[in-house]
């Protein structure tokens, strides 16, 4: 299980209790090689049913991206990672998925200047928000992720296909980029998707600023509203929960999650 947030000092916990039914002969913590915590949980004899409820209570604090002084080697897009930053940034500069025609690479340096000199913060909104307007939204239920050539031939997807998609588009600038997994608070007449359900976005390295939150679902720069549970290089080290059961093939009822966000008084 990852359903634990990730303390920082933009989010603190507060409180947190996991009911487990049916109770677990066995239940354990442990902090995975991305630093995530994660529940790992044995359970014996059988059960009708299988229920995970997690509730936290979080001190959460907005920061806004533009807030952030950015290194001046780095302000303007092309920029070089110091060398003693780069053995722990490599991998999340890394391309995960094919793009031989360099689509995904050409969809991304249109909004490089011709110049060769790009604002570094505009060219990461522009990013962000050309997904956000310019894709359609549609919600999945089903496991797994587009591959992003298939999000850019869509035009749609979920918020986890778009932030892979803007992960690997980061990726083609050499940039490093990060997948993120958490919940999102969304405000009545907020016009924000992604609630009731697990919510993806991505983190960019940028010297000076650190790891910069971008939600290209909902046009979002910084971490207002998102609650960070885990953070890999690749999306499928985040299941937010896996695991298996044995039993007859009537057995399986389906599954069903849900996400209430809500804001607590001051």
């Amino acid at each position: 299980m990852l359903f634990r947030p990730r303390e920082g000092h933009d989010q603190k916990l507060l409180e947190a209790k996991l009911e487990i039914t049916p109770e677990p002969r066995e239940i354990r913590w442990l902090h995975d090689v991305f630093g995530n915590s994660v529940c790992v949980t044995r359970f014996s004899g059988r059960s009708r049913e299988l229920r995970f409820d997690s509730t936290v209570l979080l001190d959460h604090t907005p920061t806004n991206v533009l807030d952030f002084p950015i290194e001046p080697h780095a302000e303007a897009y092309p920029f070089s990672y110091d060398i003693d930053d780069m053995p722990d940034l490599a991998r999340s500069i890394e391309r995960q998925y094919p793009d031989p025609d360099h689509v995904l690479e050409l969809w991304a340096r249109q909004f490089v200047q011709p110049d060769g000199s790009t604002g570094t913060l505009k060219l990461l909104a522009t990013l962000t928000h050309a997904i956000r307007r310019n894709f359609v939204y549609v919600p999945r239920p089903e496991r797994g992720v587009q591959e992003p050539l298939q999000t850019l031939h869509l035009g749609s997807g979920t918020c986890r296909d778009f932030a892979v998609f803007l992960i690997e588009a980061m990726r083609s600038l050499g940039l490093a980029a990060r997948f993120v997994s958490g919940y999102i608070y969304v405000p009545e007449r907020s016009g924000r998707v992604g609630g009731g359900a697990t919510h993806a976005w991505l983190r960019v390295y940028v010297p000076g600023a650190g790891w910069v939150e971008l939600d290209p679902t909902n046009g979002i720069m910084g971490n207002r509203d998102l609650i960070r549970v885990a953070i890999a290089r690749d999306h499928r080290h985040l299941l937010p929960l896996h695991g298996t059961w044995t039993g007859f093939p009537s057995d399986c009822l389906g599954m069903t999650v849900e996400v209430d966000v809500t804001a607590a008084e001051p």
